[in-house]
Order: C-alpha cells, then sequence, then structure tokens
C-alpha cells in the first residue's frame, strides 16, 4: 500500500516546495554584490589573466631551449626533457596546489558561518578572497623565476656555442696558414723525396733535385725588371738625374734656402751681434743711405762738417763697428744727432755703419781736425782726446 501512494506524494512535494519559497520570504542579498568583494574578484581575474600569459610564455620558452639542449646535447646521448619536464612538473604542481588550496579555502570559507563582516563582507570571504590573490601571487613569481632561469641557461647555451664555432673556425685557419706556406716553399714530404734524389751520394749524404721557392723565383724576377728599367732611365734616356747630379741640385737648392734664411736672420741683428759687411752690394747701400741722410752734417766724402771727420782715427762714441751701429741706432740726442732706430731696419744699419768704417784712411777734400779719442783698429780704443764737445756722429 505504500508503495501505491510514494509517487503521487513525491509529486505533491515537489510541487509544494516553490510555495515553501515564498512563505520564506525574498532571498538574502549576495556577497558578490558587495563592492570590496567585487574589487577582489576583479584583481583575481587580472592575476589569473597575467598567469595565463606568463605561463604560455614560460612553456614557449622551455620548448625551445629544450630543442636547443636536444640539438647541442644530442652527441653526448643526454635527454635533456627530464629536467625540462620535471620544471614544468613542479610548475603546474605548484599551480594545482595553489588552485587546490585555492577551492579548499572557498569551501571553507562557504561552510563557516558568518561571524563579523568587512566593509559589509564576511570575514571569512574576505580572508578567502585575499588567499587567493595571494597564491596567485605566488604562482606568478613561481613563473617568473623559472623564465629567468630558463633565460639564464639559452645564454650559457649561445656563449658556449661561440665559443665552440670560434674554436672550430680557428683549426682551418691554421690549417690554411700551414697549407699557404707549404706552397710558397714547395716543400715536399720525406715520402716523396725519393722521387727527387738525385744519383749524387758522398759517405751517405744525398742530394736532392729540390726547386727553388717560388717567392724567390718571383723575387727574382723582379729584381730583373727593376734593373732593366733602372738602367732605362738613369744611364739611357736620362730621364732622372743620377745620385750625383741629385746632390748637387740638393746644394744648390740648400744654398739659395741659407741665402734666405741669412737675409731674414739679418733683420734680427743689433748693436751686440753686429759685423763688419765687406761684400760690395752692402757697402753700395750703405753709401746710398750715407748720402741721403748724413752728408749735410758729414759732408759726402766723410771729411766732415757740422758733425765730426769720419776719416781719421779718432772717434767721440768708439770706432768699433758695434759702436757705431749703436751711435746711428740711438743718436746722441744732447749733442743734436737724432736716432735713426725708426728710419731704417737692422739690415740697413748695419750697412750705414758698414760704410762709415769704409771710409777711414780715405782721403777727404777738405778734412774737419780730429776730434774724440785715438782708435786703434787693431788694438781697439786709446785715451787720447782731441775734443769732446764736438756735436757729431762720432
Amino acid at each position: 500500500m505504500l508503495k501505491k501512494y510514494r509517487i503521487p506524494a513525491v509529486l505533491l512535494l515537489m510541487m509544494a516546495m516553490p510555495f515553501a519559497g515564498i512563505a520564506a520570504g525574498p532571498p538574502a542579498k549576495s556577497e558578490l554584490s558587495n563592492p570590496l568583494a567585487i574589487t577582489l574578484l576583479v584583481v583575481i581575474v587580472g592575476l589569473l589573466l597575467a598567469i595565463g600569459g606568463l605561463a604560455y610564455v614560460v612553456i614557449s620558452a622551455a620548448q625551445f631551449y629544450y630543442q636547443r639542449v636536444k640539438e647541442v646535447k644530442k652527441a653526448q646521448g643526454e635527454n635533456p626533457l627530464a629536467k625540462v619536464v620535471t620544471v614544468l612538473a613542479c610548475v603546474m604542481m605548484l599551480a594545482t596546489a595553489a588552485n587546490a588550496q585555492e577551492a579548499a579555502d572557498a569551501a571553507a570559507a562557504a561552510a563557516e558561518p558568518v561571524s563579523t563582516t568587512i566593509s559589509g563582507l564576511s570575514k571569512v570571504s574576505f580572508y578567502a578572497l585575499l588567499s587567493v590573490i595571494g597564491l596567485e601571487l605566488l604562482v606568478l613569481f613561481i613563473l617568473l623565476y623559472n623564465l629567468k632561469v630558463l633565460l639564464a641557461r639559452e645564454k650559457r647555451l649561445t656563449v658556449a656555442e661561440a665559443g665552440e664555432q670560434a674554436a672550430a673556425a680557428e683549426v682551418p685557419k691554421k690549417e690554411r696558414l700551414k697549407n699557404l706556406w707549404m706552397k710558397l716553399n714547395s716543400f715536399r714530404s720525406l715520402h716523396e723525396e725519393s722521387d727527387i734524389e738525385l744519383d749524387h751520394n758522398y759517405d751517405g749524404i744525398r742530394e736532392l733535385d729540390n726547386k727553388l721557392p717560388p717567392w724567390w723565383l718571383y723575387l727574382f724576377y723582379v729584381c730583373i725588371i727593376f734593373a732593366v728599367i733602372y738602367l732605362w732611365r738613369y744611364h739611357v734616356s736620362h730621364s732622372a738625374p743620377l745620385s750625383k747630379e741629385e746632390f748637387e741640385q740638393e746644394m744648390v737648392k740648400a744654398e739659395a734656402e741659407k741665402q734666405a734664411y741669412l737675409a731674414k736672420a739679418a733683420n734680427n741683428v743689433d748693436e751686440n751681434t753686429v759685423t763688419l759687411l765687406t761684400d760690395g752690394a752692402a757697402l753700395e747701400s750703405g753709401k746710398k743711405i750715407f748720402t741721403s741722410n748724413c752728408a749735410a752734417c758729414h759732408s759726402a766724402d766723410g771729411g766732415g762738417g757740422v758733425g765730426p771727420n769720419l776719416t781719421d782715427n779718432y772717434w767721440l762714441h768708439g770706432g768699433d763697428v758695434k759702436d757705431v751701429f749703436k751711435t746711428i741706432k740711438y743718436g746722441v740726442p744732447e749733442k743734436g744727432m737724432k736716432s735713426w732706430k725708426d728710419d731704417f731696419s737692422p739690415v740697413q744699419l748695419a750697412q750705414l755703419a758698414s760704410f762709415v768704417k769704409s771710409l777711414h784712411g780715405t782721403k777727404p777734400a777738405t778734412p774737419k781736425e780730429p776730434q774724440g779719442e785715438l782708435y786703434d783698429e787693431k788694438g781697439g780704443q786709446q785715451a787720447q782726446p782731441k775734443d769732446s764737445t764736438a756735436v757729431s756722429l762720432k
């Protein structure tokens, strides 16, 4: 009988359940509508997206690193897949553990009754969401660490490959140099000596018919060509000077440069370095200056006028060429003779002083009586004053 009324009873109970809910009043407000919960959920979703992207990068880097290691270690028979799988397994286990912990925390949060709230959100829900965020951050850090490890291993692998490639390239280079050296010298190996051995044997000393090294032979050809060109250029066509002719040309050039230097250096002469000029050109230049500037006081022949006689042995301010140069250069203002240093160059002053000295011993038409002190051309000034009051060049 009970079996007879079981099905209708179940149907009645199912029909009564909606009405029982209406009778209990409106549903309670969900915690997911809380602003703090929404913010934490947004952070959780954002971290999940970051974890997904970073996980994709780590997996791609691991696959690339695995291919590189597989190529490099293939000859050694090592299988790096186990290490990579181990790393990825650790990462996945941590991620799984984090998700499991997240689910456990969520279940615990759902199971425990709400005792107090934080900003309208129950403490259990709040701390559960924070735990999820913490776990996501931990997974994120783990992924970043594994990515860093993969990148470091890839860098070491690249450096090792570069070293191996450099070493591999060095061997052929040495080999090429060795082959070049053998070719330049036409060396023969020991097992080839029998092919070039002559029949000449003296006390066990054999003779080989070695060819001359190509570099020596080519150098000899170059010397022959150079000798022919040299002979034609210097001894047949005379299109270039011989060593003697070149030396003479250089000497002429050096003499011209010397004269130019002396002409330039002459302007640096002063009363301490001036020397007596004896060449005709210099004395002629001095005579022109004397005639146009000094003859008015000393007469054209140097016999004296307002100024003293320049042809005798007596001088008022010294008879050496340096004394005469100094007297002309600075003048004797207290006796009426001006300074000529601003009118003539040092070379012209030297020429004028040398010309004045050349007047000594000449016979002027009307010589003035001696003035000053006797000057010996060989021994220098002597103390025999004649007239110290005269106003003159001397």
